[in-house]
């Protein structure tokens, strides 16, 4: 580790008390200052970044470019490791949760995390088989010659130790129909070092379909990666002490008892399990999209992931061990920190540079570390005051700003709207329009609604 890079580590902290009350300028300039950051890099942060030229050569048929707001998630240890979090997200209270559950994670230890290695599959379906008994047997008696052939096409990604590892043959039992033909797939397993990997594996199944044709004399149809990367899993936990939870004017031990029995519910029904999921993935997406992911992908592979043995399950569990209330959560994360937008976005780069990630499998335990702190904050909130409570309170700034409000009425509308228990943009108008009676400040604009 060069002198600088040490220091820096032994300067970082994700413990930044008092960071949201600084105006944005100044939470801006102390994350530039710590990470060492330059002023592009601090200005591809602040959403100055990509240009409409650029966005026309990511996409097709560009008009321009649309903006999410970008915050930091705080207080994260992972592996006893501090983690600032870039979070793009546009639902209130996200980053905030995740803020404050990381910090309640933090003083009883911090996460543990850890994840497998970056093992894709891509899938070869093959018909007109014959025999699969026998087509299989062919297939694995020539699984050196599929892997050689696989491999040629990605000889850098082979060298660097990645590459096609295995293969499996997998049938399946024929769909409903006329045509009753089982299922006869190929698997090829990918090891995508740093890549989340899409076009290199489905380069590869594209380059062995002629082969597998030619040694069982079938007709290869789809040749493409798999979304549910469920040999590329992360995984992290958390053990916080029951009197820690103390909180809303109840006990540690009440506390614990709603989260575990929150738990239990999404374990019992998937009905419950999806909006447990959905608070999940409310942190994963967000980490996802400010680090240049395809959250697509990420979202798909989770909830495939689910329901694996056939009933959709949570991704994550709460229960009470010793004194002690332990949460897991396991979940596929096909990560990169190469190639694709990564590189070509700026603001994904400052991004990256403010996590200090130094490899996708340590991104996707930062990750899981996430997606089970912004579902700690839920379900503690869903086990004892409710959802609204805390969530109303930030969503009503929003309200606030949709209203008209701007500087410091936006706060004072917002605790009036809390206070008032009506979050609403016409209850809103009414107070603003009282505040601005009594106190008239000519620097407010009028409602942004208005043309």
């Amino acid at each position: 580790m060069k002198n600088s890079e040490k220091q820096m580590s032994e300067l970082m902290t994700s413990r930044l008390a008092g960071f949201h009350k600084l105006p944005v300028a100044d939470r801006l300039g102390t994350v530039a200052r710590m990470m060492r950051l330059s002023a592009e890099e601090a200005g591809a942060l602040a959403g100055t970044a990509l240009s409409v030229e650029m966005a026309n050569q990511m996409i097709e048929n560009a008009i321009g470019v649309f903006s999410l707001p970008l915050g930091l998630g705080l207080n994260l240890q992972v592996n006893g490791r501090d983690y600032i979090v870039p979070m793009a997200v546009e639902e209130p209270s996200v980053v905030a949760a995740v803020s404050f559950a990381a910090k309640i994670v933090r003083e009883g230890g911090g996460f543990q995390a850890e994840a497998d290695d970056p093992i894709m599959i891509g899938q070869v379906q093959l018909t007109g088989y014959g025999d699969p008994t026998e087509a299989s047997k062919t297939l694995m008696a020539h699984k050196e010659q599929i892997l050689a052939l696989a491999n040629s096409f990605h000889p850098a990604m082979l060298a660097r130790g990645g590459g096609a590892k295995d293969i499996e043959v997998r049938i399946l039992p024929a769909p409903e129909g006329p045509r009753g033909e089982p299922i006869f797939v190929l698997h090829l397993y990918i090891d995508t070092q740093e890549a989340m990997g899409a076009n290199l594996i489905n380069t590869m199944c594209e380059g062995v379909a002629p082969l597998v044709e030619q040694l069982t004399g079938g007709k290869v149809f789809l040749r493409i990666l798999s979304n549910l990367a469920d040999r590329r899993l992360a995984r992290a936990s958390c053990r916080i002490p029951v009197a820690s939870l103390a909180d809303f004017d109840l006990p540690g031990e009440a506390i614990a008892e709603g989260i575990v029995q929150a738990s239990r519910f999404a374990q019992a029904d998937p009905y419950r399990a999806a909006t447990h999921n959905k608070g999940v993935m409310n942190g994963v997406d967000a980490v996802a999209i400010a680090s240049g992911q395809d959250w697509r992908s990420i979202e798909a592979g989770a909830h495939a992931f689910a329901c694996r043995d056939g009933q959709y399950r949570p991704l994550s569990t709460w229960m009470l061990e010793e004194g002690h209330l332990v949460g897991r959560i396991e979940l596929p994360l096909a990560l990169g920190t190469v190639g694709g937008p990564i590189k070509a976005h700026p603001q994904v780069q400052a991004a990256l540079k403010v996590l200090r990630v130094s490899s996708a499998r340590e991104l996707s335990m930062v990750m899981a570390a996430v997606g089970l702190s912004q579902n700690f904050a839920a379900v503690r909130a869903l086990g004892s005051v409710g959802i609204q409570k805390g969530h109303m309170a930030l969503h009503a700034r929003c309200v606030a700003v949709t209203a008209g409000a701007r500087g410091h009425w936006v706060e004072q509308v917002a605790n009036a709207l809390v206070k008032a228990g009506q979050v609403k943009v016409e209850k809103a108008k009414e107070i603003l329009a009282a505040m601005m009676k009594d106190q008239p400040q000519p620097a407010v604009v009028g409602d942004v609604s208005a043309p």
